[in-house]
């Protein structure tokens, strides 16, 4: 990823849904103004052009781009959801799981051959998942409605429907005008740290060389904070770990907050005054991406974990993994050092939480930095309806450290309800 690009997880995830040959990759390619999706006459061909074979891929397309007015999107192609075939059915899971990461959902509808009873039921589904929708009657150069019959569809379906053509073009500036509009105002859904700080304000940054991270780059969180802060009008100062008592000796003046990977917690700590606030990257994260609370509450259910009870440590992502990796050495053994239990840990990475998490006594997620807001949301609801406590690396780590304290100070409400719970 170049430091120019803006990360998978800060883009609006827009998804088109539809029935087979409803011509959802032409429309993309319309709105787009490139193919970047492969197109057909042969039903149910939607695939990725670069690494799925046509004849058996189940997976949806994503497409990063820039797309005005909406600036920094991805752009899901999904297969038809009316496709009855046994590969059919592996591409109707694929696609449904999509919409527990959109932002915006696009119902694409064939106005040569519309199917209102299937297309009602997905409307239902999505409404369900209460993801922002609009419908798409595609191909009206082939068979435009009038006002009236447009009126009346839209009535019946309970949705704005934009009568387009992929071909033409007729309707696509209207289009992607009315998918800006559909999208929720949340003009804070990127903020990290900002809240926290004030223009002007000191904000130390203890990052060490994560081993795991590309040869030249930071980690994603760290990146993203170090923006936050400067479109905040703060001053960010970054040292490795060895350097933070000479950082704050030369400074001169006191810092609003300093951060720190979960990794350097506790030499951070120790060398942090105590009148200085002190947190660190994965649990701004925790508040940024999900639910701080919900976290915080599942540091509890360390203290009840006993002999034989099984640990899900899952990732957001996939990454080559070091010999101390986080994930699957240091935690679990800083986990048996402080319960003295015999646990039994499994990994997962990128993939969504199913009913099997009921299996767990308790779940540790990653920061989450590769997940869209919408995705680590689901998760957490999944969660929270199996009745399985979940929190994540930071929060974890500032635990067994026994700093999980101080870790919250900067945040109150998570402070006060950690104290509730201890």
């Amino acid at each position: 990823m170049s430091l120019n690009q803006t990360p998978q997880s800060n883009r609006t995830h827009i998804a088109f849904f539809g029935q087979t040959n409803a011509g959802k990759s032409s429309l993309i390619n319309a709105v787009t103004q490139q193919d970047i999706a492969l197109v057909s006459d042969v039903s149910g061909t939607t695939t990725d052009p670069v690494y799925k074979a046509m004849e058996t891929t189940t997976d949806p397309v994503y497409k990063a781009m820039e797309l005005l007015p909406l600036g920094p999107v991805m752009l899901i192609d999904t297969a038809g959801l009316n496709d009855t075939t046994q590969l059919g059915a592996l591409r109707k899971q694929k696609t449904l799981e999509v919409l527990n990461k959109t932002d915006l959902a696009v119902l694409v509808i064939d106005s040569l051959h519309p199917n209102l009873d299937f297309e009602m039921k997905l409307v239902k589904t999505i409404q369900e998942k209460k993801v922002p929708l609009i419908g798409v009657l595609n191909k009206s150069d082939l068979n435009a409605l009038d006002a009236h019959q447009l009126e009346s569809m839209s009535k019946d379906m309970g949705i704005s429907i934009y009568p387009v053509s992929s071909v033409t073009k007729e309707g696509i500036k209207e289009l992607k005008i009315a998918m800006s509009l559909a999208l929720p105002s949340d003009e804070d859904q990127f903020k990290i740290v900002g809240d926290l700080i004030h223009p002007g304000d000191f904000v130390v940054l203890v990052t060490p060389i994560d081993k795991a991270a590309p040869k030249g780059r930071l980690i994603l969180p760290q990146q993203q904070t170090i923006r936050d802060i400067l479109e905040s009008d703060a001053i960010a100062i970054v040292c490795k770990e060895h350097e933070l008592r000479e950082t704050l000796n030369r400074l001169g003046t006191k810092p609003k907050l300093i951060i720190t990977d979960s990794q350097a917690f506790l030499k951070v700590a120790a060398d942090t005054p105590k009148d200085i606030p002190m947190t660190s990257f994965s649990i701004l994260f925790a508040r940024h991406k999900g639910d701080l609370i919900q976290l915080v509450k599942g540091a509890k259910a360390i203290e009840a974990l006993k002999d034989g009870d099984k640990v899900l440590i899952s990732e957001g992502c996939t990454h080559h993994r070091q010999s101390d990796d986080i994930g699957t050495v240091k935690i679990p053994r800083w986990l048996k050092q402080l319960t003295g239990k015999h646990l039994h840990f499994d990994y997962v990475s990128g993939v969504s939480f199913t009913d099997s998490a009921k299996d767990y006594a308790l779940i540790i997620h990653c920061g989450a930095c590769m997940l869209n807001k919408k995705a680590m949301a689901h998760r957490l609801e999944t969660v929270e309806h199996l009745q399985v406590p979940i929190v994540n690396y930071g929060v974890m780590i500032a635990y067994v450290h026994g700093i999980l304290d101080r870790a919250l100070e900067p945040f109150p409400l998570a402070k006060m309800i950690w104290d509730e719970v201890n």
